[in-house]
């Protein structure tokens, strides 16, 4: 039996979320397709604003206006503090904590020389150039643990002024975990980063 092509290109369209293959999607419009023509309205509304979402021209954060409500909030600017993260998923991850009350930079990525991912595709020297204008003390280095990530946190380090002080959050046992389940990474990770008490 042959579905409406309305229902098709909506499968579609679902199917290219991350975790969302054609049976889920499938499921999901056939879902939309009992609510209230209203609802369904209301959902294709909402949709369509998301064409009005944009990178906030300071931190890369996304926003409705040039820039975000954390760079607007000039008690947080005065802070004088910079996070960097890899993505919008970490910052709001770090931002959802309550632990952070600078400012944010987001690389959208890491360097990866093999996919072709250098400073340059990064725009790192725009982060270098906001540093310096806003004249910051500290740089807080949120990357993910990888390869790729200690390579982008090494090439922050040693590319920024020497004055600026610079730190990487802490890897390693998560709360209520157990060393004896924990892989070697994590542990090595651990270890590096362990501090005194």
């Amino acid at each position: 039996m042959k579905l409406p092509d309305q229902i098709h290109d909506c499968v579609r369209s679902f199917s290219q979320l991350p975790g969302v293959g054609p049976r889920t999607a499938t499921r999901q419009v056939l879902s939309i397709l009992n609510w209230s023509v209203k609802e369904r309205e209301l959902l294709a509304h909402s949709i369509q604003n998301l064409s009005h979402i944009k990178h906030c021209s300071e931190c890369g954060m996304l926003s409705s206006e040039s820039l975000c409500n954390v760079c607007q909030d000039s008690e947080r600017v005065n802070k004088k503090i910079v996070c960097v993260v890899e993505n919008v998923k970490d910052l709001l991850a770090i931002e959802d904590s309550g632990e952070f009350q600078g400012i944010y930079h987001v690389l959208g990525g890491v360097l990866n020389p093999l996919l072709g991912i250098g400073p340059d595709e990064l725009k790192i020297d725009k982060f270098f150039a906001r540093v310096k204008r806003l004249d910051i003390a500290e740089v807080i280095l949120a990357v993910n643990p990888s390869l790729e990530g200690d390579a982008t946190c090494s090439y922050i380090k040693s590319s920024i002024d020497n004055s600026i002080n610079v730190e990487r959050i802490g890897f390693g046992v998560p709360i209520g975990g157990s060393l004896e389940y924990l892989d070697s990474q994590t542990i090595s990770k651990a270890l590096e980063y362990r501090r005194p008490m």
